[in-house]
């Protein structure tokens, strides 16, 4: 079996990854080929309830009402 085609099978979706802070730099970190990612600052969105992750990716994220991550 090709080192690629593990690859492909093992790549892992953003609604994956575990709700922590943590898992989702390691996350980012692994899509963006190594380079570390962090989060510049969150900021609570009140009109939806929810608090927004500004990483330095320049996207952000927030957890759905079900702990699932996904971009804003």
């Amino acid at each position: 079996m090709s080192q690629a085609f593990v690859r492909e099978n093992d790549e892992m979706l953003l609604q994956d990854v575990s709700p922590s802070i943590t898992a989702l730099i390691m996350y980012l970190t692994r899509e963006n080929n190594g380079i570390r990612i962090y989060e510049k600052h969150r900021v609570k969105d009140n009109e939806h309830n929810r608090e927004v992750h500004v990483m330095s990716n320049g996207l952000s994220y927030a957890k759905d009402k079900d702990s699932k991550w996904y971009i804003i």
